[in-house]
């Protein structure tokens, strides 16, 4: 086993000056995410309606991530091709975030929260392929697990205050997160110009048509690709679909009120942190996809346990399974597509993550929201059918692992020590160039 290369002060530098917008979109999303079936409620009881307007995140990301995640890597600027995508989205996406809390009527609100979906991948996607962009494959992990962090203090954040916020006055979570989403947008833009933008290799980057005929082609002759795709997929459909109704499962399933949910479902955001920020050293020292492989494991028993029962030991037991299952897989699952990047296509392979992870965002509250209204007055009567969300959880994650593991057997199953055989050169050639 190789012994893994420390961090240099640059490196951390840079890790947490691309922490913020981490910080702040995860923030802003979680906020609309989990607070948005609470404000559609007021109009509707329908899970199935309140699932598909939640799930409107996933049916922009069929299409808006590969647009702008490929249009960056061609785009040409002063400031590089990333940065103009992060402030011409972040703006307007913070605006829209106001307007949710704002106007009235289940078309009004369906509409905002659709702006705000769209201005979010186009500020999202490009500013997620600056990781690749400013760190070679070595520290993937670690790169990952910084930014995992920083996403779950932000998804911390949300879910302790959001629902706190909505019970004193239903503008002031979607205020407060469009706030904040200004301030670390600025402050990040401001630090990246003065740092210097990462340089990226644009020889043979494609625009947005281009990059989908390569997407086809690759996704055809790559096993690895096909295979992430659909796991990504069920990953992403377990996270939208648990937290589409997690508030709504804890207030109107199990009693709880508002303020009190809230403070519950924040104190695991914090388990959710401790197996986001250990997660990407296990990565980079044992192997990405095999801890991931057991984060799954951990991750369904706990879906399992919690789709039958709601017994408050039986809770206690299971959400840690949950929460630290959750903040690893949330930690590898873009970890494990960085070494299957084309040095050219950073941004359309990132793309490619939130176009499979946007077929599970569609799903996973449709879904959930279908079983719930199902259920309701049958087998989870005594949850107002709110549990069935488990049932679509635990079936997502177990499925995963059978398409983790074809891509595992597909890459040979690749250890740290033999991605890093290349030499780090190989895995960063724009950065060689540079010091050149």
């Amino acid at each position: 086993m190789a012994t893994e290369r420390g961090l240099s002060h640059r490196e951390r530098l840079e890790l947490g000056i691309l922490a913020l917008p981490s910080f702040a979109l995860a923030l802003a999303i979680t906020i609309v995410s989990t607070q948005l079936g609470e404000v559609t409620r007021r109009y509707t009881r329908d899970t199935v309606v309140i699932g598909a307007i939640i799930g409107g995140e996933g049916a922009m990301a069929l299409w808006a991530p590969v647009v702008f995640g490929s249009w960056s890597d061609v785009l040409r600027t002063r400031i590089g091709g990333r940065l103009p995508f992060v402030l011409a989205g972040g703006v307007p996406a913070a605006a829209t975030l106001v307007l949710i809390g704002l106007v009235n009527g289940m078309g009004s609100v369906a509409l905002a929260s659709a702006l705000f979906f769209l201005f979010y991948f186009v500020a999202y996607e490009p500013y997620r392929a600056m990781y690749p962009d400013m760190f070679d494959r070595a520290i993937s992990g670690r790169a990952q697990s910084a930014q995992a962090v920083a996403r779950g203090l932000g998804t911390g954040a949300a879910l302790l205050g959001g629902g706190l916020l909505l019970s004193v006055a239903r503008p002031l979570p979607f205020a407060f997160a469009g706030l904040v989403l200004v301030l670390a947008l600025g402050a990040f833009v401001w630090l990246l110009l003065r740092r210097g933008t990462p340089q990226q290799d644009q020889r043979d980057a494609r625009g947005p048509a281009e990059v989908v005929g390569q997407l086809r082609r690759l996704l055809a002759r790559d096993a690895r690709l096909r295979a992430y795709f659909f796991a990504n997929a069920l990953w992403e459909m377990t996270l939208a679909a648990l937290k589409a109704f997690i508030v709504l499962y804890m207030v109107e399933g199990l009693g709880y009120g508002l303020s009190t949910a809230s403070l519950l479902i924040g104190g695991v955001a914090l388990v959710i942190l401790l197996g986001a920020g250990g997660s990407g050293r296990l990565g980079d020292r044992f192997g990405l996809v095999p801890v991931t492989r057991i984060a799954l494991v951990a991750y369904g028993a706990g879906f399992i346990l919690l789709s039958v029962t709601t017994n408050r030991i039986a809770l206690g037991a299971a959400i840690p399974l949950v929460a630290l299952g959750g903040g690893t897989v949330m930690t590898m699952s873009y970890a494990i597509l960085v070494p299957l990047m084309p040095e050219d296509a950073h941004g359309a392979l990132t793309g490619f993550y939130r176009l499979s992870g946007g077929v599970g965002i569609v799903l996973g509250p449709v879904l959930a929201g279908a079983l719930i209204e199902l259920t309701r007055g049958g087998l989870y009567s005594g949850t107002r059918g709110y549990q069935a969300m488990w049932i679509v959880c635990a079936a997502a994650s177990v499925l995963s692992l059978w398409f983790l593991r074809r891509l595992a057997a597909a890459a040979g199953n690749e250890r740290p020590e033999r991605r890093r055989r290349g030499g780090r050169a190989g895995a960063a050639p724009h950065r060689e160039r540079a010091r050149a």
